[in-house]
Protein backbone atom coordinates (compact mmCIF):
# COMPACT_ATOMS: atom_id res chain seq x y z
CA UNK A 1 0.00 0.00 0.00
CA UNK A 2 1.20 3.46 -0.84
CA UNK A 3 1.79 6.03 1.50
CA UNK A 4 -1.10 8.09 -0.19
CA UNK A 5 -3.39 5.36 0.51
CA UNK A 6 -2.35 5.19 3.89
CA UNK A 7 -3.96 8.70 4.71
CA UNK A 8 -6.74 8.37 7.06
CA UNK A 9 -10.07 8.05 5.34
CA UNK A 10 -12.30 10.78 5.90
CA UNK A 11 -14.71 10.68 9.44
CA UNK A 12 -17.78 11.84 10.22
CA UNK A 13 -17.13 12.60 14.33
CA UNK A 14 -15.28 16.36 12.84
CA UNK A 15 -18.84 17.55 12.39
CA UNK A 16 -20.00 16.47 16.03
CA UNK A 17 -20.09 18.32 19.12
CA UNK A 18 -16.71 18.01 21.38
CA UNK A 19 -16.98 21.25 23.45
CA UNK A 20 -15.69 20.01 26.60
CA UNK A 21 -14.37 17.47 25.41
CA UNK A 22 -10.41 17.97 25.67
CA UNK A 23 -8.55 14.67 25.94
CA UNK A 24 -7.66 12.06 23.31
CA UNK A 25 -6.31 8.28 23.53
CA UNK A 26 -4.39 7.86 20.26
CA UNK A 27 -3.83 4.01 20.04
CA UNK A 28 -1.73 2.57 16.74
CA UNK A 29 -3.73 -0.18 14.98
CA UNK A 30 -1.98 -3.67 14.91
CA UNK A 31 1.27 -1.23 15.82
CA UNK A 32 3.87 -4.00 15.88
CA UNK A 33 2.41 -5.80 12.62
CA UNK A 34 1.92 -1.94 11.16
CA UNK A 35 5.38 -1.47 11.30
CA UNK A 36 6.42 -4.73 9.23
CA UNK A 37 4.20 -4.52 6.58
CA UNK A 38 6.01 -0.94 5.91
CA UNK A 39 8.86 -3.01 4.78
CA UNK A 40 6.48 -5.84 3.33
CA UNK A 41 4.15 -4.20 1.52
CA UNK A 42 3.02 -7.09 -0.04
CA UNK A 43 1.05 -8.76 2.69
CA UNK A 44 -1.11 -5.77 3.56
CA UNK A 45 -4.38 -7.72 3.07
CA UNK A 46 -3.57 -11.22 4.16
CA UNK A 47 -3.65 -12.37 7.90
CA UNK A 48 0.07 -11.50 9.20
CA UNK A 49 1.06 -12.43 13.04
CA UNK A 50 3.86 -10.73 14.39
CA UNK A 51 5.22 -13.44 17.09
CA UNK A 52 8.05 -16.12 18.24
CA UNK A 53 7.02 -18.87 15.79
CA UNK A 54 8.48 -21.52 18.20
CA UNK A 55 5.96 -24.05 20.07
CA UNK A 56 6.46 -21.96 23.11
CA UNK A 57 5.90 -18.60 21.39
CA UNK A 58 3.11 -15.75 21.75
CA UNK A 59 1.40 -13.83 19.17
CA UNK A 60 2.45 -9.85 19.57
CA UNK A 61 0.61 -7.87 17.32
CA UNK A 62 -2.08 -9.27 14.79
CA UNK A 63 -3.27 -7.69 11.74
CA UNK A 64 -7.45 -7.34 11.37
CA UNK A 65 -7.28 -9.95 8.51
CA UNK A 66 -6.00 -12.57 11.40
CA UNK A 67 -7.84 -11.59 14.10
CA UNK A 68 -11.10 -12.57 12.28
CA UNK A 69 -9.94 -15.48 13.06
CA UNK A 70 -10.03 -15.30 16.88
CA UNK A 71 -6.09 -14.29 17.06
CA UNK A 72 -5.03 -11.79 19.45
CA UNK A 73 -2.55 -10.63 21.07
CA UNK A 74 -0.80 -12.80 23.85
CA UNK A 75 -2.60 -15.82 22.62
CA UNK A 76 0.03 -18.84 22.44
CA UNK A 77 1.36 -19.17 18.94
CA UNK A 78 0.73 -22.93 18.80
CA UNK A 79 -2.99 -21.85 18.95
CA UNK A 80 -2.59 -18.41 16.46
CA UNK A 81 -1.98 -21.21 13.70
CA UNK A 82 -4.54 -23.81 14.67
CA UNK A 83 -7.19 -20.93 14.59
CA UNK A 84 -5.32 -19.53 10.89
CA UNK A 85 -2.90 -21.94 9.39
CA UNK A 86 -2.29 -19.78 6.59
CA UNK A 87 -1.11 -16.83 8.74
CA UNK A 88 2.08 -15.39 7.54
CA UNK A 89 4.20 -15.54 11.14
CA UNK A 90 6.72 -12.56 11.29
CA UNK A 91 9.20 -12.88 14.17
CA UNK A 92 9.86 -9.75 16.18
CA UNK A 93 12.06 -7.08 15.57
CA UNK A 94 12.04 -5.03 18.54
CA UNK A 95 14.68 -2.22 18.04
CA UNK A 96 12.74 -1.07 14.82
CA UNK A 97 9.45 -0.78 17.13
CA UNK A 98 10.94 1.12 19.98
CA UNK A 99 12.16 3.55 17.34
CA UNK A 100 8.51 3.85 15.70
CA UNK A 101 7.03 4.26 19.16
CA UNK A 102 9.50 7.75 19.81
CA UNK A 103 9.09 9.15 16.81
CA UNK A 104 5.04 8.54 17.14
CA UNK A 105 5.11 10.10 21.17
CA UNK A 106 7.18 13.10 19.21
CA UNK A 107 4.71 13.67 17.30
CA UNK A 108 2.06 14.02 19.67
CA UNK A 109 4.27 16.10 21.81
CA UNK A 110 4.50 19.15 18.86
CA UNK A 111 0.64 19.44 19.82
CA UNK A 112 0.67 19.58 23.41
CA UNK A 113 3.44 19.07 26.51
CA UNK A 114 0.31 17.26 27.77
CA UNK A 115 1.22 13.40 26.62
CA UNK A 116 0.71 10.33 28.92
CA UNK A 117 2.16 7.07 27.25
CA UNK A 118 0.60 4.23 28.50
CA UNK A 119 2.43 1.91 26.29
CA UNK A 120 4.33 1.72 23.54
CA UNK A 121 1.56 2.14 21.13
CA UNK A 122 -0.98 4.29 22.97
CA UNK A 123 -1.20 7.52 24.82
CA UNK A 124 -3.19 10.09 26.49
CA UNK A 125 -3.36 13.58 25.34
CA UNK A 126 -4.93 16.61 27.19
CA UNK A 127 -5.48 19.55 23.80
CA UNK A 128 -7.10 21.73 26.35
CA UNK A 129 -4.99 24.24 26.21
CA UNK A 130 -3.94 23.96 22.16
CA UNK A 131 -7.02 25.11 21.13
CA UNK A 132 -6.69 28.21 20.00
CA UNK A 133 -3.90 28.00 18.44
CA UNK A 134 -4.65 24.57 16.52
CA UNK A 135 -8.51 24.27 16.41
CA UNK A 136 -10.96 22.40 18.28
CA UNK A 137 -9.90 18.42 19.91
CA UNK A 138 -11.58 16.59 16.88
CA UNK A 139 -9.54 18.75 14.21
CA UNK A 140 -6.63 18.54 16.69
CA UNK A 141 -7.47 14.63 16.25
CA UNK A 142 -7.51 14.46 12.69
CA UNK A 143 -4.22 16.58 12.29
CA UNK A 144 -2.33 13.68 14.42
CA UNK A 145 -4.05 11.01 12.19
CA UNK A 146 -2.26 12.39 9.53
CA UNK A 147 0.97 13.19 10.75
CA UNK A 148 1.23 9.62 11.85
CA UNK A 149 -0.09 8.04 8.77
CA UNK A 150 2.86 10.36 6.69
CA UNK A 151 5.62 10.35 8.39
CA UNK A 152 5.68 6.76 9.58
CA UNK A 153 3.13 5.05 7.03
CA UNK A 154 0.70 3.42 9.82
CA UNK A 155 -2.44 4.34 10.73
CA UNK A 156 -3.99 5.48 14.56
CA UNK A 157 -7.82 5.28 15.73
CA UNK A 158 -8.79 8.50 18.06
CA UNK A 159 -10.95 8.69 20.70
CA UNK A 160 -12.18 12.44 21.87
CA UNK A 161 -14.15 12.84 25.29
CA UNK A 162 -14.14 14.86 28.11
CA UNK A 163 -12.64 11.83 30.12
CA UNK A 164 -9.95 8.84 29.64
CA UNK A 165 -12.03 6.40 30.67
CA UNK A 166 -14.69 7.38 27.22
CA UNK A 167 -11.61 8.47 24.98
CA UNK A 168 -9.87 5.11 25.35
CA UNK A 169 -13.40 3.47 24.53
CA UNK A 170 -14.38 5.56 21.76
CA UNK A 171 -10.81 4.85 20.03
CA UNK A 172 -11.53 1.12 20.50
CA UNK A 173 -14.93 1.61 19.05
CA UNK A 174 -13.98 3.03 15.99
CA UNK A 175 -10.70 1.03 15.15
CA UNK A 176 -9.25 0.59 12.58
CA UNK A 177 -8.18 3.86 11.25
CA UNK A 178 -10.69 6.12 12.93
CA UNK A 179 -12.01 8.71 15.07
CA UNK A 180 -14.77 8.85 17.34
CA UNK A 181 -16.10 11.84 19.26
CA UNK A 182 -18.05 11.03 22.17
CA UNK A 183 -20.00 14.37 22.77
CA UNK A 184 -19.99 15.31 26.28
CA UNK A 185 -23.65 15.59 26.89
CA UNK A 186 -24.03 12.04 25.02
CA UNK A 187 -21.49 9.92 27.14
CA UNK A 188 -24.32 7.94 28.81
CA UNK A 189 -26.04 7.15 26.08
CA UNK A 190 -22.82 5.96 24.28
CA UNK A 191 -22.21 4.02 27.68
CA UNK A 192 -25.34 1.81 28.74
CA UNK A 193 -25.69 -0.08 25.97
CA UNK A 194 -22.10 -1.48 26.46
CA UNK A 195 -21.31 -4.80 27.55
CA UNK A 196 -20.27 -5.16 31.31
CA UNK A 197 -17.37 -6.37 30.35
CA UNK A 198 -16.37 -2.75 28.72
CA UNK A 199 -15.89 -1.57 32.06
CA UNK A 200 -11.87 -0.92 33.75
CA UNK A 201 -11.66 -3.57 36.14
CA UNK A 202 -14.49 -5.90 35.15
CA UNK A 203 -12.79 -9.28 34.93
CA UNK A 204 -13.89 -12.75 34.22
CA UNK A 205 -14.49 -13.33 38.18
CA UNK A 206 -15.94 -9.92 38.48
CA UNK A 207 -18.17 -10.27 35.05
CA UNK A 208 -19.36 -13.65 36.91
CA UNK A 209 -20.42 -11.69 40.40
CA UNK A 210 -22.64 -9.17 38.27
CA UNK A 211 -23.98 -11.82 36.24
CA UNK A 212 -25.40 -12.70 39.55
CA UNK A 213 -27.50 -9.47 39.71
CA UNK A 214 -28.63 -9.56 36.63
CA UNK A 215 -26.33 -7.23 35.38
CA UNK A 216 -25.13 -7.37 31.49
CA UNK A 217 -24.83 -4.37 29.91
CA UNK A 218 -23.25 -0.88 31.52
CA UNK A 219 -26.85 0.31 32.02
CA UNK A 220 -28.03 -2.66 33.83
CA UNK A 221 -25.00 -1.28 36.63
CA UNK A 222 -26.15 2.03 36.59
CA UNK A 223 -29.15 0.94 37.80
CA UNK A 224 -27.89 -1.11 40.89
CA UNK A 225 -27.26 0.77 44.03
CA UNK A 226 -23.83 1.78 44.96
CA UNK A 227 -24.43 -0.35 48.38
CA UNK A 228 -25.41 -3.06 46.50
CA UNK A 229 -22.56 -3.04 44.21
CA UNK A 230 -20.23 -2.61 47.60
CA UNK A 231 -21.73 -5.35 49.10
CA UNK A 232 -20.88 -7.63 46.22
CA UNK A 233 -17.51 -6.49 45.13
CA UNK A 234 -16.27 -4.54 47.98
CA UNK A 235 -16.02 -0.65 49.05
CA UNK A 236 -13.47 0.55 46.60
CA UNK A 237 -14.44 -1.96 43.31
CA UNK A 238 -18.19 -1.17 43.81
CA UNK A 239 -17.63 2.39 44.28
CA UNK A 240 -15.12 2.40 41.23
CA UNK A 241 -17.69 0.64 38.77
CA UNK A 242 -20.53 2.62 39.97
CA UNK A 243 -18.61 6.29 38.88
CA UNK A 244 -17.54 4.55 35.46
CA UNK A 245 -21.21 3.29 34.58
CA UNK A 246 -22.05 7.21 34.99
CA UNK A 247 -19.14 8.72 32.87
CA UNK A 248 -17.60 9.84 36.18
CA UNK A 249 -13.40 9.45 36.15
CA UNK A 250 -11.34 12.44 37.38
CA UNK A 251 -8.22 10.88 36.42
CA UNK A 252 -5.95 13.59 34.57
CA UNK A 253 -3.75 13.05 31.93
CA UNK A 254 -0.48 12.74 33.72
CA UNK A 255 2.36 13.52 31.46
CA UNK A 256 5.74 12.46 33.57
CA UNK A 257 4.40 9.19 35.06
CA UNK A 258 8.48 7.84 36.49
CA UNK A 259 9.11 3.97 35.95
CA UNK A 260 8.34 2.21 38.77
CA UNK A 261 10.53 -0.76 37.89
CA UNK A 262 12.25 -2.13 35.19
CA UNK A 263 12.88 -5.57 33.75
CA UNK A 264 13.07 -8.24 30.97
CA UNK A 265 12.02 -11.97 30.42
CA UNK A 266 12.11 -14.65 28.44
CA UNK A 267 10.71 -18.28 27.69
CA UNK A 268 13.03 -21.13 27.21
CA UNK A 269 11.96 -22.97 23.62
CA UNK A 270 12.19 -26.35 26.15
CA UNK A 271 12.40 -26.62 29.33
CA UNK A 272 15.76 -25.78 30.79
CA UNK A 273 17.47 -27.35 33.90
CA UNK A 274 21.47 -27.08 33.12
CA UNK A 275 22.48 -24.09 35.27
CA UNK A 276 24.99 -22.37 33.28
CA UNK A 277 22.55 -21.83 30.45
CA UNK A 278 20.18 -20.21 33.02
CA UNK A 279 23.21 -18.07 34.25
CA UNK A 280 23.53 -17.19 30.65
CA UNK A 281 20.23 -15.98 30.37
CA UNK A 282 20.07 -14.45 33.44
CA UNK A 283 22.91 -12.51 32.10
CA UNK A 284 21.63 -11.70 28.89
CA UNK A 285 18.07 -10.19 31.12
CA UNK A 286 20.53 -8.06 33.37
CA UNK A 287 22.12 -6.60 30.32
CA UNK A 288 18.83 -5.63 28.59
CA UNK A 289 17.42 -4.55 31.64
CA UNK A 290 20.59 -2.46 32.31
CA UNK A 291 20.71 -1.06 29.31
CA UNK A 292 17.06 -0.15 29.75
CA UNK A 293 17.80 2.11 33.36
CA UNK A 294 20.55 3.51 31.41
CA UNK A 295 18.87 4.59 28.36
CA UNK A 296 15.94 6.35 30.77
CA UNK A 297 18.24 7.71 33.69
CA UNK A 298 17.54 5.58 36.07
CA UNK A 299 19.41 3.69 38.57
CA UNK A 300 17.87 0.87 40.77
CA UNK A 301 18.38 -0.78 44.62
CA UNK A 302 15.94 -3.60 44.44
CA UNK A 303 16.89 -6.88 42.24
CA UNK A 304 14.54 -9.73 41.90
CA UNK A 305 14.52 -12.73 39.76
CA UNK A 306 11.32 -14.54 38.52
CA UNK A 307 11.36 -18.39 38.31
CA UNK A 308 8.44 -20.52 36.34
CA UNK A 309 8.80 -23.93 36.79
CA UNK A 310 7.81 -26.32 33.68
CA UNK A 311 4.59 -26.71 35.86
CA UNK A 312 3.92 -23.24 35.58
CA UNK A 313 4.22 -22.43 39.53
CA UNK A 314 6.27 -19.52 39.87
CA UNK A 315 8.61 -18.26 43.00
CA UNK A 316 10.36 -14.92 42.96
CA UNK A 317 13.38 -13.95 44.93
CA UNK A 318 14.78 -10.38 46.09
CA UNK A 319 17.53 -8.40 47.69
CA UNK A 320 17.91 -4.52 47.81
CA UNK A 321 21.56 -3.34 47.22
CA UNK A 322 23.48 -1.08 49.75
CA UNK A 323 23.39 1.46 47.06
CA UNK A 324 21.55 1.39 43.58
CA UNK A 325 23.21 0.65 39.75
CA UNK A 326 22.35 0.56 36.34
CA UNK A 327 25.53 -1.99 35.70
CA UNK A 328 24.53 -5.39 34.12
CA UNK A 329 27.61 -7.07 35.79
CA UNK A 330 26.21 -6.13 39.44
CA UNK A 331 22.56 -7.09 38.51
CA UNK A 332 23.78 -10.36 36.80
CA UNK A 333 25.59 -11.06 40.45
CA UNK A 334 22.64 -10.87 42.75
CA UNK A 335 20.35 -12.24 39.86
CA UNK A 336 23.01 -15.56 39.64
CA UNK A 337 23.09 -15.28 43.86
CA UNK A 338 19.01 -15.21 43.89
CA UNK A 339 18.60 -18.29 41.84
CA UNK A 340 21.30 -20.42 43.44
CA UNK A 341 19.36 -19.45 46.73
CA UNK A 342 15.68 -20.58 45.48
CA UNK A 343 16.86 -23.95 45.79
CA UNK A 344 15.97 -24.29 42.08
CA UNK A 345 19.35 -25.67 40.37
CA UNK A 346 18.53 -28.85 38.39
CA UNK A 347 14.94 -28.37 38.67
CA UNK A 348 13.74 -27.50 35.07
CA UNK A 349 12.64 -24.09 34.55
CA UNK A 350 9.92 -22.59 31.86
CA UNK A 351 10.80 -18.86 32.30
CA UNK A 352 13.43 -16.74 33.84
CA UNK A 353 12.91 -12.86 34.67
CA UNK A 354 15.38 -9.69 35.89
CA UNK A 355 13.44 -6.84 37.57
CA UNK A 356 15.04 -3.81 38.95
CA UNK A 357 12.88 -1.67 41.76
CA UNK A 358 13.28 1.13 43.79
CA UNK A 359 14.20 3.17 41.08
CA UNK A 360 16.32 7.29 41.50
CA UNK A 361 17.44 9.44 38.98
CA UNK A 362 21.10 7.81 37.82
CA UNK A 363 21.98 11.63 37.39
CA UNK A 364 25.75 12.30 39.99
CA UNK A 365 25.39 9.14 40.99
CA UNK A 366 28.30 7.65 42.28
CA UNK A 367 29.45 5.02 44.22
CA UNK A 368 31.44 4.59 47.69
CA UNK A 369 34.32 2.33 47.56
CA UNK A 370 34.60 0.05 50.66
CA UNK A 371 38.01 0.22 52.62
CA UNK A 372 40.88 -1.37 49.91
CA UNK A 373 38.64 -1.89 47.27
CA UNK A 374 39.03 -1.07 43.95
CA UNK A 375 36.67 0.38 40.74
CA UNK A 376 36.13 -2.06 39.10
CA UNK A 377 35.03 0.32 35.43
CA UNK A 378 32.15 -1.84 34.63
CA UNK A 379 29.80 1.24 34.83
CA UNK A 380 32.38 2.77 32.03
CA UNK A 381 32.50 0.25 29.78
CA UNK A 382 28.84 -0.64 29.79
CA UNK A 383 28.46 3.19 28.43
CA UNK A 384 30.82 2.97 26.13
CA UNK A 385 28.97 -0.81 24.87
CA UNK A 386 25.95 1.68 24.95
CA UNK A 387 27.49 4.36 22.65
CA UNK A 388 28.69 1.12 20.06
CA UNK A 389 25.14 -0.34 20.08
CA UNK A 390 23.69 3.03 18.90
CA UNK A 391 26.16 3.57 16.48
CA UNK A 392 25.89 -0.11 14.69
CA UNK A 393 23.19 -1.78 16.48
CA UNK A 394 22.26 -3.88 19.85
CA UNK A 395 24.71 -6.43 18.95
CA UNK A 396 27.72 -5.08 18.50
CA UNK A 397 29.02 -5.82 21.69
CA UNK A 398 28.20 -8.60 23.61
CA UNK A 399 29.77 -10.42 26.59
CA UNK A 400 31.29 -13.04 25.27
CA UNK A 401 29.59 -15.84 26.89
CA UNK A 402 26.81 -14.28 24.88
CA UNK A 403 28.18 -14.65 21.45
CA UNK A 404 26.34 -17.20 19.42
CA UNK A 405 28.68 -20.01 17.99
CA UNK A 406 29.47 -20.31 14.70
CA UNK A 407 28.70 -24.49 14.63
CA UNK A 408 26.45 -27.07 16.77
CA UNK A 409 24.23 -25.74 19.36
CA UNK A 410 22.84 -22.67 19.42
CA UNK A 411 21.30 -21.34 23.02
CA UNK A 412 19.02 -18.51 22.81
Amino acid sequence: MSRKQQVPRPVSALGMDDTGCPILHVDMDAFYASVELRERPELRGLPVIVGAPGPRGVVLSATYEARRFGVHSAMPMTRARRLCPRAVIIPPSRGKYSEVSRGVMEIFRTFTPEVEPIASDEAFLDVAGARRRLGPPAVIAAMIRERVAREHEITCSVGVANSKFVAKLASQHCKPDGLMVVPADQVVAFLHPLPIAALWGVGERTEQSLARLGVRTVGDLARIPVETLQHELGQAVGAHLAALAWGRDERRVTPHTPDKSIGAEETFATDVNDPERIHRELLRLSERVAARLRQGGHAGRTVSVKLRRADFSTISRSRTLREPTDVAQVLYSTARDLYGAAGLEGVRLRLVGVRVENLVPAAGMTRQLGLGERETGWREAEQAMDRAARRFGPDAVLPASLVRPSFGEIDL
